[in-house]
């Protein structure tokens, strides 16, 4: 059963991932508005009544501004971590409201998602690796520096949405004050496209069929630069640039191969990111 992924949203003005198959389906993060995400979902041929749950990777606003008002209204429930959930001044009521934790799978119907932590200038800020009968998709965004979670996580991916955020030379000679450069480049805020190229360099398994450039700056970056600049090294890999302003086609993941096995417990790999 092959597994349907689409970016509703990938930027800094919102952030919202849709992973699902025939029957379940999850959201990571919801950083636009309810209806937007509503219209994106309708225009795509998806139903919201397949989403059985939300997941939240960390408390910025670009990630959870629209989480409140649909998760009260189509009655989903949200994961989330106790740190994220006090630093976000969220509220939820009791029964949407699902704790998780790093390492530990969560049965989501036929759907299994493993939140590992990550560097990122957030109180309790996590990743998401969704896998379903041997196809496995990373959500891999709001990075500061690759960690070793990262990459043995990327290594199982048929696919993954993966943040290439800046450009290291627009960054340097642009408008933003050095205090924003220093905190986007810093090891605790996002990849850049040289990052996130050699990860994908390195550590790209043979099977993987997608790979969708996420989280793109509007100020810091151009999406035909970054576009360009993994496709001369893609292979097999279809390279999907994903949008601030409107939602991706669906895509289809499949497994030809099969991967290495998920992580059952955190008693399986030292909790360090180091």
């Amino acid at each position: 059963m092959p597994l349907h992924i689409t970016s509703l949203n990938s930027g800094s003005n919102g952030n919202c991932y849709y992973i699902g198959n025939e029957h379940d389906a999850i959201l990571v993060d919801v950083g636009i508005s309810c209806r937007e995400a509503e219209k994106r979902m309708n225009r795509l041929g998806l139903s919201m009544n397949k989403v059985k749950a939300v997941f939240i990777s960390h408390e910025h606003s670009d990630h959870i501004s629209g989480i409140q008002v649909l998760s009260k209204k189509f009655q989903i429930p949200v994961y989330i971590t106790s740190n994220t959930y006090k630093y976000g001044k969220l509220s939820f009521a009791e029964h949407l409201l699902k704790p998780f934790k790093a390492f530990e799978p969560v049965q989501i119907g036929s759907l299994s998602i493993t939140a590992f932590p990550k560097f990122h200038d957030a109180a309790d800020p996590h990743s998401f690796i969704v896998g379903c009968n041997n196809v496995n998709v990373g959500i891999f965004t709001d990075i500061g520096i690759p960690c070793k979670h990262l990459i043995y996580y990327f290594k199982q991916c048929h696919a993954a949405f993966l943040e290439a955020n800046y450009d290291e030379q627009l960054l340097e000679q642009g408008k933003y004050p050095i205090f924003l450069k220093n905190r986007i480049r810093g090891g605790n805020g996002h990849l850049s496209n040289s990052q996130a190229l050699t990860l994908f360099l390195e550590n790209k398994p043979e099977f993987m069929s997608h790979l969708l450039l996420a989280h793109l700056s509007k100020d810091n970056n151009c999406p035909d630069l970054v576009n360009n600049l993994f496709s001369k090294h893609s292979g097999n890999t279809k390279i999907i640039v994903a949008s601030r302003f409107i939602e991706t086609a669906v895509f289809h993941i499949g497994a030809e191969t099969s991967p290495f096995r998920m992580l059952a417990n955190s008693a399986e790999i030292q909790y360090s990111l180091f």
